[in-house]
């Protein structure tokens, strides 16, 4: 018995010794030389063909005419929209003075909000058209064929019992790497070594961060990378964002603070790089965050600024209205477009709806999360542009590049209601109409 039990531990001790050195050869090191082996590639180019085969696998199940009904559905949505202007539809209807028929144009408008508007629905996940044989999306697809149900449990059983425990561990091991690493940097002197050093740490730890999610983040235009001293602006879809723009370059943040585990890693990152964090809810906070950003700008040797002008997660189908005060402190602007691919798993957070606990657990259990970052060209205020026009500047640009729709309305929708002045702004676009109309007129 005991040789037995001698012979065991050498064998578990050696099973150990092989899975640190892989670990250490196809993990730890490519992350802290930021190179890639080509696995994750590989990884993703096997999930694509799988879901290339069930797309085929259910449109042979599915009849046609329900699979042409469901493709309509998900992407013209419930209602079928003019892309017409209030300005063309009623310019068009008005004699030269009120017209009692205007006001169905404002009725038909308000049905079709009630039904489905445009800014709700960018608060919840982005409908598939196609199945990613994930548990979460199109149930009712799971038994279309025996062989496409046999690939749906193998694949549950590859991401709950092998992908999950690989991917937890690794993230306990990004972030105690991350909180010793910092704890211990921090208390180096001030100086050029330190910085290097607090640059090197959080970038590996970001690096980790993204391998332990499956991450496979493919950079686009890297020459145009944010710059000391400017301000890198993004459209927001996730926590991840972050740390899938630090595995690439280092930032001082700008954001709302957070308790909990992502709390604990913005109180690790704070020891060694200054960064401006702010509650929802203190207005006063704003006027702060603005000079502070002012008086880290001036200085051109500090880290560039990573802001989310948008102020919230949107399902990264469209950007919605960039907050102005980020605009308004001059200095260079760096637009950064991110866009996810949601076939391997959804990256868009909904903070009403989904804890982060349950967010992170959802995220673990995917494919993985692929995404494009594209660098854009830095941009400057105009002369006699004011920080609204140039928000809108930079977000239409943002939007281009990432394949996006651009959308006016300010995503802090999703926690309050629509503000009396822009209900002002629609009555008095109306009446400009008919003012104009009645003078062409006479």
């Amino acid at each position: 018995m005991e040789e037995n039990r001698e012979g065991y531990g050498l064998a578990g001790g050696k099973i150990l010794s092989i899975g640190m050195i892989l670990f250490l050869v196809l993990v730890l090191l490519p992350s802290v030389f930021r190179v890639s082996l080509g696995i994750s590639h590989f990884y993703v180019e096997t999930i694509i063909k799988v879901l290339e085969w069930a797309t085929l696998q259910i449109e042979e199940g599915v009849k046609k005419q329900k699979a042409l009904a469901l493709e309509n559905l998900i992407s013209t949505g419930i209602v079928q929209r003019e892309e017409t202007s209030m300005e063309e539809e009623i310019a068009g209807q008005c004699r030269g003075c009120f017209n009692l028929a205007d006001v169905m144009y404002f009725s038909k408008k308000g049905c079709e909000a009630v039904a489905e508007d445009e800014v709700t629905q960018r608060f919840s996940s982005e409908e598939l058209l196609s199945w990613n044989l994930l548990s979460r999306t199109n149930a009712n697809l799971h038994h279309v064929s025996w062989q496409l149900s046999v690939v749906w449990v193998i694949g549950i059983v590859i991401r709950y019992c092998l992908l999950v425990p690989f991917r937890v561990c690794l993230a306990v091991f990004s972030i105690l790497l991350l909180v010793l690493a910092t704890t211990v940097v921090g208390r180096f002197p001030n100086g050029r070594f330190k910085c290097w050093l607090s640059n090197q740490v959080q970038m590996i730890c970001a690096t980790l961060g993204v391998r332990c999610l499956g991450g496979l983040v493919h950079f686009h235009n890297r020459e145009n990378r944010p710059q000391e001293g400017g301000i890198c602006v993004a459209n927001h879809t996730s926590p991840l964002d972050v740390l899938i723009l630090a595995s690439d370059g280092c930032y001082s943040l700008v954001g709302q603070e957070h308790g909990g585990l992502l709390g604990l890693i913005q109180k690790s990152c704070m020891q060694t790089t200054q960064h401006v964090l702010f509650e929802r809810s203190e207005m006063k906070d704003r006027h702060l965050v603005r000079k502070k950003i002012r008086e880290h700008i001036a200085d051109k040797a500090k880290l560039p600024i990573l802001i989310f002008p948008e102020g919230t997660c949107i399902n990264n189908t469209s950007v919605m209205m960039f907050k102005k005060g980020s605009f308004e402190v001059g200095g260079t602007i760096h637009p950064v477009a991110i866009k996810y691919d949601p076939r391997f798993g959804d990256a868009f957070w909904n903070s009403t709806k989904y804890s982060m606990t349950t967010y992170v657990f959802n995220v673990m259990t995917s494919w993985a999360i692929v995404c494009n970052v594209w660098y854009l060209p830095p941009m400057v205020k105009e002369e006699e542009e004011d920080a609204v026009h140039f928000a809108n500047r930079v977000k239409a640009v943002i939007a281009a590049r990432g394949g996006m729709s651009v959308l006016p309305w300010d995503g802090g929708l999703k926690r309050k209601k629509v503000k009396e002045s822009f209900k002002e702004e629609q009555q008095k676009k109306y009446c400009q109409i008919v003012i104009e109309n009645a003078s062409v007129r006479n």
